[in-house]
């Protein structure tokens, strides 16, 4: 099948799938069941593409089994961090803000917008799936060896903040060992690599100027909207010592921390 044929067919699976997870919402009064289903809904479109086109095997297995691992372990993650917890603080603020008109604004503001994200981030996983020439090479190998790197940071540094925050001496403190020693946020810096890595295998077989499109959605959703500037707007204030771990340490691509100059010098 074409591009805009697969393209139609994701569509509909993920206007499905936001569709149910909306309903639901309104039934438990609470919008944040919708981000553990991020992740499931990616894996969703990746064998939704696959089932739809007719293109290279490989490439089409390939990128179907790649952002279902991604996916689904971003799925369990969230899902087992979230299970029993209250509903997340900005669902509940726009709750409060709109009040009983909040059961229709959620249908367009969270689960609305939150489809159309999901298809042009997944750009690279539809599109790629269609080309049936040429068939797996270097640069798909490469995109494979970043989106490795990209899982090992997001699942490593998941597992070590998780660890971290089990440990009732740690309240209040801040983590600064391990992956987060070089980089405020290593599971962002993951996803950012699972995505231009999968970009990578896709581009291989072509339309790379359009489905480049995906992961830079991707970056600025992590680097400027609703990773890193919301994630970090007030926790300097909460935590005590995070002003001193921003100085020393980069906030998205990791490197060595800096070394900060003692006060107490000439």
């Amino acid at each position: 099948m074409d591009a805009i044929t697969v393209l139609g067919w994701c569509a509909l699976a993920v206007a499905g799938l936001m569709l149910a997870l909306w309903l639901v919402s309104l039934r438990l009064r609470d919008a944040g069941i919708i981000d553990p289903f991020w992740g499931f809904g990616f894996a969703l479109v990746g064998w939704v593409a696959y089932l739809a086109s007719d293109g290279d095997d490989g490439r089409r297995l390939l990128l179907a089994v790649l952002v279902s691992v991604w996916g689904l372990r971003l799925f369990a993650h969230l899902a087992r961090r979230n299970f029993g917890k209250p509903e997340d603080f900005r669902y509940a603020a726009m709750r409060a803000k709109h009040g009983g008109r909040f059961w229709l604004v959620s249908l367009g503001t969270v689960f609305g917008l939150q489809a159309v994200l999901m298809l042009i981030v997944s750009l690279p996983v539809q599109f790629g799936q269609v080309p049936d020439d040429p068939g797996l090479g270097w640069i798909a190998g490469l995109g494979v060896a970043l989106w490795a790197v990209g899982l090992m940071f997001e699942t490593v540094g998941d597992a070590q903040l998780s660890r971290f925050k089990a440990d009732p001496a740690n309240r209040g403190k801040v983590l600064d060992r391990g992956l987060w020693r070089y980089t405020r946020h290593p599971n962002y810096f993951g996803d950012f690599c699972v995505w231009w890595g999968m970009w990578l295998v896709a581009a291989e077989a072509g339309w790379p100027a359009l489905t480049v499109v995906g992961p830079i959605v991707m970056s600025i959703l992590l680097m400027r909207v609703s990773g890193v500037t919301l994630l970090e707007r007030d926790i300097a204030q909460r935590r005590p010592g995070y002003a001193d771990y921003v100085r020393r340490t980069s906030a998205f691509f990791p490197r060595p921390p800096r070394r900060i100059p003692s006060q107490s010098g000439a």
